[in-house]
């Protein structure tokens, strides 16, 4: 399993404290740092099943420069907004982790970090 943090974060800070809790063994992904690329956010979307515009942080000030809340959300759009990600990385909601059985979602809840070692079955180190 991966987690894609951004160290200053408290929601990631929380789940990397599950994570270790539960002796789970997980790589990091600093994504500020090591930027996905455009087909690793495409792939993550895939996983995750959500749109771009759903992982999309349009509360950041980069976002508002962009003037990302206007942006339209179809499928014509959908290219543009992973760009964006792509490009500014601080976009991206976080922690996001991928568990084992392909799957991955936004584990900004205790909750959601134990939906994703449940998802990626024994990780025990």
């Amino acid at each position: 399993m991966e987690i894609w943090i951004n160290p200053a974060c408290s929601k990631c800070r929380g789940a990397l404290d599950v994570l270790d809790a539960e002796g789970a063994a997980y790589t990091v992904r600093r994504y500020l740092e090591d930027v996905p690329s455009t087909e690793e956010i495409r792939e993550l979307l895939g996983r995750l099943g959500l749109e771009p515009w759903d992982i999309a942080r349009t509360g950041e000030d980069v976002a508002g420069e962009l003037g990302m809340r206007e942006w339209a959300r179809d499928t014509e759009a959908r290219e543009r907004w992973i760009s964006a990600l792509a490009e500014h990385p601080v976009l991206i909601q976080r922690p996001v982790i991928t568990a084992e059985d392909g799957t991955a979602l936004v584990a900004r809840s205790e909750e959601a970090v134990r939906d994703a070692l449940r998802r990626s079955g024994p990780t025990s180190v």
